[in-house]
């Protein structure tokens, strides 16, 4: 996180978009809080403060991908107002525009593959938006 913006906003949202760049990048299980913290130029006690427990992180973490996919399907009905067929057009088309731009995937899918366990909390965000 070396951008400047990153690095001057507030700890939550710091610790937040650090762990989805990781996450993203080397998969929840891939990543501990320790590199996580590391990353996010804070500390575990910071973290804890925000969020109960890595699996809340990956909750909000998640709740903060489908914010982002909903901004942006609602931009794609306010371009094609009524016209169904354009919306998903503009879905297929932006899905494949970062799908080519980075190949690791949907973070939503990405976190329904590897977290098999019925219990963890993400699975009832996943499930939500399934």
């Amino acid at each position: 996180m070396s951008d400047g913006v990153a690095e001057r906003s507030r700890p939550r949202d710091r610790i937040l978009e650090t762990a989805q760049d990781m996450f993203h990048k080397h998969g929840i299980k891939g990543v501990g809080v320790d590199a996580i913290t590391e990353a996010a130029g804070t500390n575990k006690m910071t973290l804890y403060r925000h969020f109960e427990s890595k699996d809340e992180l990956v909750v909000e973490c998640l709740r903060a991908t489908a914010a982002k996919a909903s901004r942006i399907w609602d931009e794609f009905e306010a371009q094609h107002p009524g016209d169904k067929l354009a919306q998903l057009h503009a879905w297929v088309q932006k899905a494949s525009e970062l799908l080519s731009a980075d190949s690791r995937g949907c973070d939503m899918a990405n976190a329904a593959v590897e977290l098999t366990e019925t219990d963890h909390p993400a699975r009832r965000v996943i499930k939500e938006l399934k």
